[in-house]
């Protein structure tokens, strides 16, 4: 399958590093987009890719073949949160940046046998890491109607339906595939076509960040990554939701040791979203250890 990888926000994340030179962490190298930019544009660079997605790092191995015969990155198959134990094995205690996209690639959400996407039957899975043994089916018919509707709530940031979405949930399992759930959700959720996005997109949204730990696993490594940085060195992270985003804003706004470049989140031009318009959620906030 060939996939066309576009970065998101690269020529703004390449504006904020241009006067960087020397080890960028990539927590999350998906496709290699953001990466091959790096080495391409900014000299005397070497870049640590991590990614839990081990089908995304075969495809970033293949896009970057040309800088990993040169010795320039080096890709692994971990989680940013165990970057400094990464990093430490490679005999690197400090960084000189570090960039994080949040986002879910268009390769996760193209193949429906990942179950990420509501648009596609596949089973209910959104594993970003195939690994781990919870997914998307056991959240659905497994957890109770409390707990569903917790992160409907939180996570999905469905303020009004989330208790009868996940009555209807419970009530009609077991739901074994993303269009049976669909179809539980459409069930559920009135007005749903009055709705600017697809009616399934929270709860989905939902799933997926509570069976990848997405929102736990972001506090820890912010928790980590000043003690990352050289002086000077610089985060880049890419949102694509307000929960992120908030969290990502409230961490660079409290860190003293972390000074905030951007006050208000970059967000991508009319031109990137027309080129490609999953950009247009995305946030790009940085900031620069002190």
């Amino acid at each position: 399958m060939d996939i066309v990888h576009v970065p998101v926000l690269v020529k703004e994340v390449l504006e904020f590093f241009k006067n960087i030179e020397g080890v960028f962490l990539d927590c999350t190298v998906g496709l290699g987009g953001h990466a091959e930019a790096i080495l391409s544009k900014i000299p005397n660079s070497v870049v640590v890719g991590l990614d839990v997605d081990e089908e995304a790092l075969d495809l970033a191995k293949k896009r970057l073949e040309r800088f990993v015969l040169a010795g320039r990155v080096k890709l692994f198959k971990s989680s940013y949160v165990d970057a400094v134990e990464v990093l430490k094995n490679l005999g690197f205690d400090h960084v000189d940046a570090i960039l994080m996209d949040l986002g879910v690639s268009s390769m996760q959400l193209e193949k429906a046998e990942r179950g990420f996407s509501f648009n596609r039957d596949g089973p209910l899975d959104m594993r970003m890491d195939k690994r781990q043994s919870l997914t998307a089916y056991e959240i659905v018919n497994s957890w109770d109607e409390e707990d569903l509707s917790r992160i409907i709530f939180e996570y999905g940031e469905e303020k009004r339906y989330a208790r009868r979405i996940a009555r209807f949930i419970v009530r009609n399992r077991p739901i074994q595939t993303t269009k049976q759930l669909v179809e539980v959700l459409a069930r559920a959720i009135p007005n749903k076509h009055s709705r600017k996005r697809h009616f399934a997109t929270r709860v989905f949204q939902a799933i997926r960040i509570a069976v990848n730990f997405e929102l736990e696993n972001l506090k820890k490594f912010l928790a980590q990554a000043p003690e990352l940085l050289r002086p000077g060195g610089r985060i880049a992270i890419v949102s694509f939701h307000s929960l992120e985003d908030r969290i990502v804003k409230e961490f660079f706004r409290n860190e003293p040791k972390l000074k905030q470049l951007t006050k208000r989140p970059i967000t991508p031009s009319e031109s990137e979203i027309a080129l490609n318009p999953r950009a247009r959620s995305a946030k790009l906030r940085v900031a620069e250890r002190v």
